[in-house]
């Protein structure tokens, strides 16, 4: 595979079924890195999951997937939670079989959603549970650095969110 074969794009109203699908996907992959549980999301109607489809062409938030043939391999999204802190980076997911700087499905998400994130501030945020060594280390390799703030995660098993933060200009 190599970075042509990849389709980088907002998700759509109409996309709500793959939408479903790779966040089921993702929650059942690591189940601390966002902020639901499998069992909320399995009970979201079909409604909710067109309102999180729509993030993708909402003004003020964005929702970006990765897709490799039919298959959605990656999401990234972002929004504004406080204008004063900036864009916050979310929902941050790559299938196993397309991680990794070979690939490149992670560079060409972010990509994008720093391109979005451009237009609301000069940093890009994001919180990152304290038992997820893995995905730090992966946030560091893409230019994010510990800022030393953190705060409660609401979910079993607790813990906490760590903010890490890149500059965008």
């Amino acid at each position: 595979m190599s970075r042509r074969d990849v389709v980088i794009r907002p998700t759509r109203s109409d996309d709500w079924q793959a939408v479903r699908a790779l966040r089921l996907e993702m929650l059942r992959d690591h189940p601390i890195a966002y902020g639901e549980t499998l069992e909320h999301a399995l009970t979201v109607d079909e409604a909710g999951w067109r309102r999180r489809a729509e993030r993708g062409t909402t003004p003020g938030q964005t929702s970006i997937v990765a897709i490799v043939g039919d298959r959605w391999v990656g999401h990234m999204g972002g929004y504004i939670p406080d204008a004063a802190l900036g864009p916050l980076l979310v929902g941050v997911y790559v299938a196993p079989g397309h991680r990794g700087d070979a690939a490149g499905v992670s560079r060409l998400l972010l990509e994008a959603v720093e391109d979005w994130a451009r237009g609301f501030g000069d940093t890009l945020r994001l919180e990152v549970h304290e038992d997820n060594p893995r995905a730090r280390r992966f946030y560091e390799k893409l230019g994010f650095t510990l800022t030393g703030r953190s705060r409660q995660y609401e979910l079993p098993p607790g813990g906490l969110e760590l903010e890490m933060i890149k500059p965008l200009r």
